[in-house]
């Protein structure tokens, strides 16, 4: 590996709320960045982030950011727009960090493994909860085969978010630069609702710590007053024969902690996995009694979303260096697999095979 020497000149496309909030500051932050453009729609609104954040380029087009000779790019833009902005970045040889989803179709997303393959750079979905020792850890031990083969998955998420995806302002974004549009989170012809907004952080984890590959998927889903979905539940099949359940709810009362729950069972153990703050654990626990169960506690900043973790790995592949990705775009792609199934799913009333 070559010695870093230099910054990563990052530029940022799609720059709203979660990037005005998020990925910015942290870019500015980061002592081995330099952030060379940003780019988002609306001429005032331009002239507002950049003057609040000191940018030396903004630009309506996402293709001028290329003209500051990016090394990397984040993509933040709505849903909908991720794969023409990914597809954009890797086709002209930039590293990619790009939020979840990382596309709304499977086709769309194989054509970005597709892209990865072909490029050779790295593309990266900066989920939080997977950017953290304990999920590290988690992953290690069901890769490593300490509980075998995978057999059955339990998987529950749970947000405070009844008012993002019933079309109204999120209560906590009060005061920030942005706030989180309608047409992104709460249409239902724009990838809005729970699934993509948040069941596919829960899914990238179980991605990420299983390895597993959806074969199917059968789903039931309650829909808010703008008719995306804010509360799903579903029963999957994985290759290989593995079978598990997932639920996702947004009807978290806002003074709630965030719900985390994965369970993963197998030949030979299980491991327990809960984030929610009071009660976090990480657990392995063999049939044949050996192993035993490991605690962390909110010093050690379990159960902890973190946003800035994935941005400076991401900064530092950007620079040559190495850095453990998380949120690859396999874990990228089975996840929108997941999700595209449960969709039709929901409309159908059937099983839906993945594609």
């Amino acid at each position: 590996m070559e010695k870093m020497e230099s910054e990563a000149r990052i530029a940022v496309v799609g720059a709203g709320w979660w990037a005005c909030e998020h990925h910015i500051p942290h870019v500015k932050q980061n002592p081995h960045a330099e952030l060379v453009s940003a780019c988002r729609l609306g001429r005032a609104e331009l002239g507002r982030m950049r003057d609040h954040f000191d940018l030396p380029h903004v630009t309506e087009n996402h293709l001028e950011v290329y003209d500051r000779d990016p090394d990397g790019v984040i993509v933040a833009s709505p849903h909908v727009l991720h794969f023409e902005h990914a597809a954009a970045a890797l086709g002209r040889g930039r590293h990619v960090l790009v939020e979840k989803p990382m596309a709304t179709g499977t086709a769309d997303a194989r054509e970005l493994v597709r892209l990865v393959r072909a490029s050779g750079r790295t593309l990266m979905t900066p989920y939080g909860l997977n950017h953290t020792p304990w999920m590290e850890q988690a992953a290690d031990w069901v890769r490593a085969g300490r509980i075998g083969a995978v057999r059955h998955v339990a998987l529950h998420m749970s947000s405070a978010l009844l008012d993002l995806f019933g079309g109204e302002p999120m209560l906590e974004t009060e005061g920030h630069l942005y706030r989180p549009p309608p047409s992104t989170w709460a249409d239902p012809h724009r990838a809005g609702g729970y699934g993509w907004g948040q069941l596919s952080h829960a899914l990238a984890a179980l991605f990420f710590v299983t390895d597993l590959e959806p074969e199917s998927v059968h789903a039931a889903v309650h829909r808010s007053k703008t008719g995306v979905d804010d509360h799903d539940a579903a029963v999957l099949r994985f290759q290989g024969g593995a079978i598990g359940i997932l639920s996702g709810a947004a009807g978290l009362p806002k003074h709630g902690a965030p719900q985390l729950d994965l369970r993963v069972y197998g030949e030979e153990g299980m491991l327990l996995l809960d984030v929610e703050e009071g009660r976090e654990r990480l657990s392995l626990q063999r049939l044949d009694g050996a192993g035993g169960e490991r605690r962390m506690s909110r010093g050690e900043g379990f159960g902890s979303y973190t946003t800035r973790e994935a941005v400076d790995r991401f900064i530092a592949i950007c620079r040559g260096g190495e850095a453990r990705n998380c949120g690859d775009h396999l874990v990228g792609l089975r996840t929108v697999q997941v999700l595209e199934a449960l969709h039709a799913s929901a409309d159908s009333g059937g099983t839906v095979e993945c594609a």
